[in-house]
Parts: structure tokens; sequence; C-alpha cells
């Protein structure tokens, strides 16, 4: 078992860690008061499209695509794009900048994996040269979406097109205003086997009969440029051309886009878990209280130590998940990475938490990043499946594993 990353790593590493420096933690500030003006909502932040093409320009471009998509892919393992996303996961906003941002890598994804060449010209193609966003169009307010089978929006073909009609919520970067294409799952047909009934097809966010019932806010916020809304689908028709893959394919689809997704959120999670436990242990080292540092209370060495050991523990088992996506595929991996979709998000969740309270009113603020970082994991715990999915279908697995082993 190799511990080191390789040359070629190491050196993106240098190069991703450059960048940040120089050109994302000096705007974070600017960033921030920028998407957070409310004369500015929906919009992008005015210095993004630079930052985008510098790190094009240096080759730090699409980073998170694997290698087995050719032409598409820089040609990185997600072994080896992990420590990259743990960096870029360090200031949230970042991974647009490097063209690796969610939702737009898992509909990249699906596109490379399963679009038509055509598809692959018309969509992928603006996906990968950053001249367009995206988002994917999933859960429905009125079911329990956890349980995709739920899922209820019509996909009905009439002659040469399908119709769409339906609801659907928490439709993350469909506000954005280079948002172009949805990847939106219904069903097909509601009489085949239950896994069967669902496809997803591609539909412009410029069509017509599409609606925005409401934009939703995430622990009081908007979430601009991106955000979360409803939507509403009311006879919308769209070429049978746009279908992906075929109808009924909707889970293969599915599970085939969020195994990596959701490795790439816990590398992210575990990038804001590092940056919080750094910006916790400065505070500790430079605030006095009671006559002496807050780094000399025991209380606070204990949680710094704890908080070390989860990240170490976190980091080690996303890499495990990573080496096994890229040895044996996402579905023979789909253990390891339920089990870190479900401890990495909650463990950034609780050293943010414990960075919050070594500062005291000032962790609460938005005077440095870790209430962001709080609130974010909070979320990722939801997003992506929740706990519950996750912990249910990896005990279901694990019983009948090792049951399988005592026969």
């Amino acid at each position: 078992m190799q511990f080191e990353h390789s040359e070629k790593v190491r050196d993106l590493l240098q190069r991703v860690e450059t960048f940040m420096d120089a050109h994302i933690y000096p705007n974070e500030e600017e960033y921030y008061h920028f998407i957070h003006d409310q004369r500015n909502l929906w919009q992008e932040w005015p210095g993004m499209p630079a930052l985008k093409a510098e790190a094009r320009a240096q080759g730090l471009w699409n980073l998170f695509l694997p290698h087995e998509y050719g032409r598409f892919s820089p040609g990185l393992s997600n072994l080896e794009y992990a420590p990259l996303a743990e960096v870029m996961g360090r200031s949230p906003w970042s991974s647009q900048v490097f063209n690796c941002s969610a939702p737009d890598t898992g509909n990249m994804e699906v596109l490379a994996k399963f679009g038509t060449p055509d598809q692959q010209q018309q969509w992928l193609q603006p996906l990968l040269d950053g001249e367009i966003r995206s988002a994917y169009v999933m859960t429905e307010p009125q079911v329990a979406s956890s349980d995709a089978t739920n899922l209820e929006l019509s996909i009905k073909p009439d002659g040469d097109d399908y119709v769409i009609n339906g609801r659907k919520w928490w439709i993350s970067n469909a506000m954005h205003p280079d948002c172009a294409i949805f990847i939106v799952m219904g069903k097909t047909d509601f009489d085949a086997p239950r896994h069967a009934q669902h496809s997803q097809i591609l539909v412009p966010r410029d069509t017509a009969g599409i609606t925005v019932v409401r934009n939703q806010t995430v622990f009081g916020s908007m979430n601009s440029p991106g955000g979360e809304c409803e939507l509403r689908f009311d006879n919308v028709r769209v070429p049978k051309e746009n279908l992906i893959l075929g109808e009924g394919r909707g889970f293969e689809i599915a599970q085939g886009r969020l195994g990596p997704g959701r490795i790439h959120h816990c590398m992210r999670s575990i990038g804001q878990a590092q940056r919080a436990l750094e910006i916790m242990a400065r505070r500790a080292n430079s605030r006095v209280a009671f006559g002496k540092k807050l780094a000399d209370q025991s209380s606070i060495r204990q949680d710094v130590a704890r908080s070390f050991c989860e990240i170490e523990m976190s980091r080690l088992l996303t890499l495990k998940a990573a080496d096994a996506m890229d040895r044996y595929g996402n579905k023979v991996a789909k253990d390891l990475i339920a089990a870190i979709k479900v401890i990495a998000p909650q463990m950034a969740q609780t050293v943010a938490d414990r960075a919050i309270q070594v500062h005291g009113g000032m962790g609460v603020s938005d005077d440095t990043p870790i209430a962001y970082f709080f609130t974010l994991n909070r979320y990722l715990r939801i997003a992506d499946g929740p706990d519950e999915v996750h912990m249910s279908q990896l005990g279901k697995q694990k019983i009948a594993e090792y049951s399988a082993m005592a026969k």
C-alpha cells in the first residue's frame, strides 16, 4: 500500500496550492461581498471569467474527469484527483474556477459516459470549455425523493418529441446566469418494473413551459448566483433525441453519476475541515482568557487533537474509496463510497462546530469561513442521498456479505 502521491500528483498539488494562494484566498472577501449584495442577485462575480481563463492556461482544468473518459479527460484517476479536490474545497467557490464544481461535474460525466456524439458536441463540449453551466433536476416536493422510485414527473412520447409535466425542487444552479441545460429525471413508463420506469432527458433551460415557482433559501441564504429553486414543467416539449441512453435507464445513469459526485463532495469536505482546524489552532494560540492562552486549556487541546484524528481517518477512507473506484469500478466500491459519504460531511460539520466554539461570537459570524463550512456540510448530509439511506443500504449489504461468509 502506497501512502505517497506520485510525482505527477505532487506537481499538480503544488500548482493548485500556488494558484489558491495567488488567486483564490486574496479574492475571498471580494467574492463574498459581491454574491451577498442583493443588487447582484443571480449575477456571476465579475472576476470569475479571468480566473477561469488563468486556471485553464495553467493546465488546472477539468481535473475531476477520470482517465477512462479518454479524449475528454486530463488523464487523472480518482485517487490522483482526491488531494487536488481537497485543496480546492478549502474555499468552496474555487472549484468553479478549475471547472470542477457540482453539479456540472456530474452532468459532464453523464454526457461523457452515456451521451450520443451529437449530445456531446452540443452540450458536453461547452461544459468542458466552461462556457455554460448546468443543473441536475431530480428531487420533487410532493414525494420522499430519498427513494427515487417515488419520482412522478412524466416524460411522455408524442410524435417526434417527449412532453414533460411535473414539479421539481432543490434544483441547484438553476438560477445561474450561465445555466443553459438541465438533465431531468422522470417517468417514461408508469407500469414498468420499479427500477425501469424512469429516464433522463436533456432540457435546454430556455425551453417554453419551464417556470421558476420560487427561490429556496438554505440556512437563510439564497446561494446566489446558482441558488436552489422550485420548478414547474408544463407541457415542456423536447425532441426525442434529447433522451439519454434510452427509456427506462434513468437509474443506471443516476448511479453512474452519483458515485463520483458523492466522493468529490467528501474530498472538498475534508479540505474545509482541515482549514477549520488550522484556523481554530491559530485562534487558540493567539487568544487569552482568564489569564492564559486558550491553547493552554486542556479542553481546547482535546478538541484540536480529536479534530486532527477525525480528519486523518476521513482522509484515509476517502483515498481508499477513490482507489477502489479506480481498481474495481464504482459498483464494487459502493460500500466505501457510502461509508465516506456518511462520515466526511458529519466530521467536517463537527470540526467546524468546535472551531466556532473556540472563536466565540466571531465563530457564528461571517468574519471567518467556518460558519459557512458548518452549514454547507450540514446540508451535504442530505444532498446526494441522506445519511440514513446510505447507512441503510450499507448495513443491508454488509449483513448479506457477512452472513454469506458464515455459510
